[in-house]
């Protein structure tokens, strides 16, 4: 069997949510822990990836209707392994000037990072934690490709289910909405406890109650809150698969909520 080659700093034997979603869109970039943890899953809940894909085109069709409204900076906050496409390749596809900051606090994710972005003009990796907004909005990383007083995209995509409450995700979020300009859009998505089955839920909140960022689903309604102070764009906080008007991914056993807004 070949080794996995596990760069230095990472414990292979602790599953990582990063890894794990690799793993369900079909990527390689994973070790035999998440792929464990999502075949569990996956197990209650066999149409995942096919949610996971839904998430993914959320990210991309909505980054693309953003930067062909005029839009040239994105903020990608929770970015995970890349997957390809990715955003800068979406964004610079309408408009190769396009700036794009990816941002996660798992080692892992700047290791695949650095390697993927190495010599792509306007686009960087930070390694920083949603829990500490500072640390990301004064970056010295952001200088040059993020100015704050021009409209940007904020993602949060697949991101607050695994910030707990006590860390008050509405409030980082406000945190960066009254760092915004007007104009600015914030998308955000999240697995959402309205709908979900309630085995594949349990199990999947079960398997990460070990991990460093535990699973942590949120209802419909509170999970709108999260975008107080913005205007929210139609169809509103919907499943993912029902926030584009031509999607036509089926119904799922888990499911994400979906939204963008847009600061006034």
């Amino acid at each position: 069997m070949t080794q996995e080659f596990v760069p230095p700093g990472i414990d292979p034997t602790v599953m990582s949510h990063a890894r794990a979603y690799d793993y369900v869109l079909g990527g390689k970039d994973n070790y035999a822990v998440d792929r464990e943890m999502a075949g569990a899953v996956m197990k209650l809940a066999p149409d995942l990836p096919v949610l996971g894909n839904a998430q993914r085109r959320f990210l991309l069709r909505v980054t693309r209707m953003c930067a062909e409204a005029g839009i040239d900076q994105f903020l990608d906050i929770g970015a995970g392994i890349p997957t390809r496409p990715n955003v800068h390749e979406s964004a610079k596809a309408v408009n190769p000037d396009a700036r794009v900051v990816y941002v996660d606090y798992d080692p892992i994710v700047a290791v695949h990072n650095g390697a993927l972005l190495a010599g792509v003009p306007g686009v960087t990796a930070l390694e920083a934690d949603v829990r500490e907004p500072d640390s990301i909005m004064e970056a010295p990383e952001l200088a040059g490709l993020i100015d704050w007083d021009r409209p940007l995209l904020v993602l949060f995509v697949g991101l607050f289910h695994l910030v707990g409450d006590a860390d008050d995700p509405a409030g980082l979020v406000a945190r960066f909405r009254d760092r915004m300009a007007p104009g600015g859009h914030m998308m955000l998505s999240q697995f959402c406890s309205d709908g979900s089955d309630p085995g594949a839920r349990a199990k999947l909140e079960e398997i990460s109650a070990g991990s460093p960022s535990p699973m942590c689903f949120r209802s419909r309604d509170r999970i709108a809150t999260f975008f107080d102070g913005f205007r929210v764009l139609d169809p509103g906080v919907v499943d993912v698969q029902d926030w584009w008007p031509d999607e036509s991914a089926p119904p799922t056993q888990l499911k994400v909520a979906a939204g963008v807004g847009v600061k006034p």
